[in-house]
């Protein structure tokens, strides 16, 4: 299962508290003061991880806390301080705080890691001289974890317009293909090998007219290609889909542009899919895709016109490297 988003709630450590301690000293009622200072108390973490693909440990387990510090006791001895409590994310992770709304971090690479709350210092010991305190709170958050997919390619399209076909065709990901509209529900990766290069291709769910606003849960697949460097516009060819090939790509610009205009203006290859469909030929030759250079024709079924296309793919992500 695909899990996306997730709120959690966190709690650093509380301080341990100071000692209050006095030697014993033959005839004095006090000896010199040697109470240690309380260990600090453990920190909260998040880390993105490599090895974890989703938020789905989120979605019973949403309470994590930091151990507390351990108390100061006599001889000066401070106490232990406490464990951090450690969150493993997927790369593409943004942490917002629910209640401001505020983003606090945005883990974008694998190893990059925040300390999210703080944990409670610890008490003062009264062997300074000065009477033993108590240790400080630890930070109390809720925190939104959003994922945002991170590829370099992402494939968008109207539903059943072959998308996971082509994944399949190019990539390792084994995705669901079925003859039916929304058959894909959540982004699925794949990773691309065209000679020495390599490159991770996402298949965005299929986006219908009113996605920006959510329609179809729009809103929630087109985050995932917001970080993509490259976008695959792949259009139907087939008069399944109404024979208007111009139409639907302009439409699906449009709920582009209504989400975010940075991603409207991401670079697309414009792919002409189902060209084994009867038709295909005649409907390509009304195809009038606004500002595309070019036009690959492809069968995602057959495999025609594919090796020129991941070409194209390569050709292009270089041009940023």
């Amino acid at each position: 299962m695909f899990i996306d988003e997730a709120k959690i709630f966190v709690k650093a450590g509380d301080g341990g508290g100071g000692c209050r301690s006095f030697e014993r000293m033959r005839g004095k009622k006090y000896g010199r003061p040697n109470g240690g200072d309380g260990g600090r108390g453990g920190n909260v973490v998040i880390v993105a991880d490599n090895n974890v693909q989703t938020l789905i440990e989120f979605r019973y387990n949403k309470h994590f806390k930091a151990t507390s510090g351990g108390q100061g006791s006599s001889n000066n001895k401070k106490g232990k301080e406490g464990k951090d409590c450690l969150i493993r994310v997927p790369p593409g992770t943004v942490i917002r705080d629910t209640k401001t709304k505020m983003v606090l971090r945005d883990l974008q690479k694998g190893g990059e890691e925040v300390i999210i709350e703080k944990g409670g210092a610890g008490g003062r010991g009264n062997s300074k001289g000065k009477d033993a305190t108590t240790g400080e709170k630890g930070e109390t958050k809720e925190l939104y974890l959003e994922l945002k997919l991170v590829a370099d390619v992402g494939i968008i399209g109207y539903p059943n317009v072959g998308k996971s076909t082509l994944l399949s065709k190019v990539t390792n990901a084994r995705p669901r293909i079925a003859n039916f509209p929304f058959t894909t529900k959540s982004p699925i990766l794949g990773v691309a090998q065209v000679g020495d290069f390599s490159f991770v291709i996402a298949d965005i769910p299929g986006l219908i007219e009113g996605a920006h606003a959510g329609r179809g849960l729009g809103d929630r697949f087109l985050r995932h290609i917001e970080r993509t460097r490259l976008l695959l516009h792949m259009v139907d060819m087939s008069y399944v889909s109404g024979g208007n090939p111009s139409n639907n790509f302009t439409k699906l610009n449009k709920e582009l542009q209504l989400y975010s205009s940075q991603l409207s203006h991401k670079p697309q290859i414009v792919v002409a899919n189902k060209m084994d469909a009867p038709g295909a030929e005649e409907l390509i030759k009304k195809f009038r895709p606004k500002n595309a250079k070019k036009v690959y024709k492809i069968s995602a079924l057959t495999g025609e016109g594919i090796d020129k296309l991941l070409k194209a793919i390569v050709t292009e992500l270089q041009k940023g490297t």
